[in-house]
């Protein structure tokens, strides 16, 4: 059985919190930042929700 995600429920957060704001990204930044730190937490790849968040950091 997989392992569950550490950050899942930061992920799940991020999502529910669009879909009350009618997707406005700005109004959800606090829930952002909560996946950020939890994403900081753990090596990469160990928490595939915040693969989107390391692609970012390498970007930039």
């Amino acid at each position: 059985m997989p392992q569950k995600d550490p950050c899942q429920k930061q992920a799940c957060e991020i999502q529910k919190c669009l879909q009350a704001n009618n997707y406005v990204e700005a109004k959800c930044q606090a829930v952002i930042q909560e996946l950020c730190k939890c994403c900081a937490q753990y090596p990469k790849r160990r928490s595939v929700v915040c693969s989107g968040f390391e692609k970012e950091e390498e970007e930039t």
